[in-house]
């Protein structure tokens, strides 16, 4: 799976939309666009990155 379809992947796992999930990242919404579409391409870092923060903040929410 490459990086654009784990973006999106990502994405519908939190139950965001586009702009929600933009908001939350603080990422253009433009930007995110590019990525989705494959216009351009997403550093991998930053996919981890965000991954990571996704699943801490799940692990937060379980130890509640």
């Amino acid at each position: 799976m490459n990086s654009k379809e784990q973006l999106i992947q990502l994405r519908k796992e939190t139950g965001m939309n586009r702009k929600q999930f933009c908001e939350y990242f603080s990422i253009p919404y433009r930007t995110m666009t590019d990525w989705e579409l494959g216009n351009r391409q997403m550093p991998e870092y930053l996919l981890r990155l965000m991954k990571y923060k996704v699943e801490m903040e799940k692990h937060m929410e379980r130890s509640r």
